[in-house]
């Protein structure tokens, strides 16, 4: 059994039971109902995949019926009965929704073959529609983790520069997620199912990335043994990503330039120019502003490029974000490793806020598939966690305080805090102080201030 449900709509009942005999030898669940109004009332009842109508029956007709299905269940495919004497009226059915037409007497592999066909292609439609929803959401703009008001700011105008065809320009730190803010653009524009080409500008040799970029034709140079296709003609009526396009040689700015004006390309060893309909994201980690300045990058390239400039905040500038990414990629990595009990306590989150994370979005996501990859109990400890981590002095959070009702003495804890950090260090000032963060002098004036006497002149330091 295909499990596939299929209505047979015919007036003649002998012809009804045939149809659905015949359905059910090919392995469908067929149903059958004898005018449009009992299958309008069957498919309120019950979902179907398929119907096969009669074109002529009394009231309602199959062309009737037909526009009835199309406008309350779109999703449902119908195939139309016709005599031979009418088959103009079945091909304009078709161009009402209809997805092909049967000609009586309906012979028993036709019908196999059309219904087949017909389920197959609503099975991709189906499978398109599932990868779009997919993409939708691996790549749309509420994908990208962050509540912070810059990111949000960000991201704001990226969801409206994604609208229009005007070129952006990604500028932050490397790991803040470039590509992914640029895919979200491409994949929320209108040119959502063209293609989204990628280049590293910094990547490619020098002498390769003109041929990479703009292509060549055979025998344009030595080792040109065929012809390329370049990036910038596979991203045709698609969108361009260029990352790192700091690292852009001069000689092929002024060639990107004219793309950007021109709107077309020059293969190398190619006697004339292409057309050519691209939109442009570039990305960079540096300041081309300063670039400029120092004659390094090319203003008026940079002034086309920063028609809609973008700034993505660095980690370290939204520490509220960084629980959220923290539990997300932990959770990613837990299922990918097969290690769903791991579990990591609240209480270490604070080493990883507290921490300035230079490589910002990518170097969290890279530490918590290391710690999922090597922890060898069912949970995280601190000293499971990288010596970096572990060098930060947590915030005040991550001392599990209990604040009674009735208030607390800032002195008292602090004498708490003294006493047992010396405890801690056996006495030796040197490592009491380091433990709090303080000077040894500041340490001396506290235990004086307490009160606090070294057990012995050896464990003074």
């Amino acid at each position: 059994m295909t499990g596939k449900r299929i209505l047979v709509v015919d007036d003649e009942e002998s012809l009804r039971r045939v149809t659905q005999l015949k359905l059910q030898q090919a392995g469908y669940e067929a149903n059958t109902a004898p005018d449009g109004p009992a299958a309008l009332d069957i498919l309120a009842r019950s979902p179907q995949d398929l119907v096969l109508t009669d074109m002529k029956m009394p009231g309602m007709s199959g062309i009737e019926l037909l526009a009835r299905i199309k406008e309350e269940y779109p999703e449902v495919i119908v195939i139309l009965v016709t005599a031979f004497g009418t088959i103009e009226s079945a091909v304009e059915a078709m161009r009402l929704g209809a997805y092909d037409y049967l000609i009586k007497p309906i012979n028993s592999d036709a019908l196999k073959l059309v219904v087949s066909r017909a389920l197959e292609h609503h099975g991709l439609k189906q499978e398109v529609k599932l990868l779009r929803a997919a993409i939708d959401r691996k790549f749309g703009f509420e994908s990208i983790i962050g509540r912070s008001k810059a990111l949000l700011a960000t991201l704001d105008n990226a969801s409206r520069a994604a609208q229009t065809d005007s070129t952006v320009l990604l500028q932050g730190e490397t790991g803040t997620g470039k590509e992914l803010v640029a895919k979200a653009i491409h994949f929320n524009s209108p040119r959502r199912n063209r293609p989204f080409i990628v280049i590293n500008c910094g990547a490619i040799p020098k002498d390769l990335l003109e041929s990479e970029l703009f292509g060549h034709l055979r025998g344009a140079f030595t080792g040109a043994v065929a012809n390329k296709t370049g990036k910038v003609e596979m991203a045709n009526h698609g969108t361009l990503f260029l990352d790192e396009i700091g690292e852009m040689p001069a000689e092929l700015q002024v060639k990107l330039l004219r793309l950007i004006q021109q709107r077309e390309i020059e293969k190398v060893g190619a006697p004339a120019p292409m057309k050519v309909d691209v939109r442009i994201i570039a990305a960079t980690h540096r300041d081309l502003r300063a670039m400029v300045d120092d004659a390094t990058f090319r203003e008026d390239l940079y002034y086309r490029l920063a028609v809609i400039p973008l700034t993505l905040p660095p980690l370290r500038e939204r520490p509220d974000d960084i629980p959220e990414l923290v539990t997300l990629f932990f959770d990613k990595f837990k299922q990918q490793m097969h290690r769903p009990d791991l579990r990591l306590h609240a209480s270490l989150l604070p080493y990883f806020t507290h921490y300035r994370w230079p490589g910002n979005v990518r170097e969290l996501e890279n530490v918590l598939e290391r710690l999922v990859v090597l922890t060898r109990g069912d949970e995280v400890c601190v000293d499971d966690l990288p010596d970096f981590l572990r060098r930060e002095k947590p915030p005040l959070e991550a001392i599990q305080l209990d604040l009674p009702p009735e208030g607390i003495s800032l002195e008292g804890v602090e004498r708490e805090l003294v006493f047992r950090a010396l405890e801690k260090a056996n006495w030796n000032q040197t490592k009491a102080a380091e433990y709090l963060d303080i000077s040894r002098k500041q340490l001396i004036y506290r235990m004086e201030k307490f009160n606090f006497r070294p057990l012995s002149p050896t464990n003074s330091d």
